[in-house]
């Protein structure tokens, strides 16, 4: 896309699946690696410079069909960024979800 610089990660070893995040180029963005322990297999993390300080975006994709191990990261990296100034979106795949009434029925998201 003109005028924005992609941040991208593609799903490995297998067909299909990624995450990209567009940022405006007039806007200082890079690219950062968490820590091995909250390294997502679909999420893209970046660094937003905002004059003095730092925003920390990042764009996660939770498959309906997790592994425990691969939610186990996505809790991780959550718990890492949010000690920071922070943006977090994606698409998490939570079904237990009653969005009227914002409760759950689903003890995995309870813990998540």
């Amino acid at each position: 896309m003109t005028g924005y610089v992609m941040f991208r990660k593609d799903r490995l070893g297998r067909n299909g699946g990624r995450v990209i995040l567009y940022i405006k180029e007039s806007i200082q963005a890079y690219e950062i690696n968490l820590e091995k322990e909250a390294e997502c297999e679909e999420a893209v993390w970046c660094n937003i410079v905002t004059g003095k300080s730092t925003l920390t975006v990042g764009l996660v994709y939770r498959s309906p069909n997790i592994s425990m191990e691969e939610n186990e990261k996505i809790h991780n990296a959550i718990k890492e960024v949010s000690k920071r100034d922070c943006i977090i979106m994606g698409d998490f795949n939570h079904g237990h979800i009653q969005w009227t009434s914002l409760q759950s029925t689903g003890e995995r998201i309870k813990s998540f």
